[in-house]
């Protein structure tokens, strides 16, 4: 571990594990904080792709460094074997964890919601595409403040011609169509997927599943969007209207972040009309 990252903290605790490395919390004497550090073991990076997003992360957490809901990069630290980045700590659940007891209210989740769509909002506005966001890249800090996490997958759409980027990137459950489709895409493929997430809040399952990866990817290009009765008996007519703007096969009138931020459920809070009768 690198000489310079010890004499500014303290290493303590392993409290992840990744593909590339280990997340360890951390503790900075000078300022009495703790934080996490995320070190990436260079050896376990298999190809050209994956050293890029090494190197790409880093300089896009810095470049977003103005939005409270994305987490932040505090110092960066390398060596012949190792990078080292110390970031926010986020202690509590991700929204993974959340999610899997069940679901969520319409406030709870509407107040989720709103700080991951500011989130994605800052990212588009700096010319930047998440392209992964799930919510195990959804975190939460000691006072239960969202933190958006893992831009390994991200991309500068601003240099892209058109503002079009390709790859296939992302997440069962949680890809839009257009990428599985091998096409050209827009940012737009980060509010579908907070589109997903927002659904599996309100529902506890995900919109598009299969028993493999290959029947989910089906189910995610049909785009069949329905609201089981079993599920969606208590959700309102307003987060439904949300969820069918952002969960739109047709990426012209799918929403972009910040029309969701101005839809009349987000800005309530998830109050609707029946329930502040």
């Amino acid at each position: 571990m690198s000489q310079a990252l010890k004499s500014d903290f303290q290493i303590c605790e392993e409290i992840g594990r990744g593909r590339f490395g280990t997340v360890y919390r951390c503790f900075s004497p000078v300022t009495g904080h703790s934080f996490a550090c995320k070190s990436i073991e260079k050896s376990l990076l298999l190809d050209s792709t994956d050293r890029e997003c090494l190197d790409n992360e880093p300089k896009i957490l810095q470049l977003l460094s103005g939005s409270p809901n994305i987490l932040k990069i505090h110092k960066i630290y390398e060596d012949e074997n190792f990078l080292h980045m110390v970031t926010d700590l986020c202690p509590n659940n991700d929204l993974y964890e959340r999610v899997s007891t069940g679901p969520l209210s319409e406030r709870a989740a509407a107040n989720i919601l709103v700080q991951l769509i500011s989130a994605i909002n800052h990212c588009h506005k700096m010319g930047v595409a998440h392209r992964d966001i799930k919510p195990d890249n959804i975190l939460f800090d000691s006072q239960d403040r969202l933190k958006l996490a893992d831009f390994g997958s991200a991309e500068w759409f601003v240099g892209c011609e058109g503002g079009l980027m390709s790859g296939v990137v992302g997440t069962p459950y949680y890809v839009a169509p257009e990428i599985l489709m091998g096409k050209e895409y827009n940012e737009k493929v980060d509010v579908w997927s907070a589109g997903v997430i927002l659904y599996i809040m309100l529902s506890g399952v995900p919109p598009f599943y299969g028993e493999t990866p290959t029947e989910t990817f089906q189910a995610v290009l049909r785009a069949n969007l329905r609201f089981p009765t079993r599920n969606f008996r208590s959700v309102s007519p307003e987060a439904k209207d949300l969820l069918r703007k952002m969960i739109c096969k047709d990426v012209s009138r799918r929403f972009s972040a910040e029309q969701v931020l101005r839809h009349q459920w987000v800005i309530n809070g998830g109050e609707t009309r029946s329930m502040a009768d």
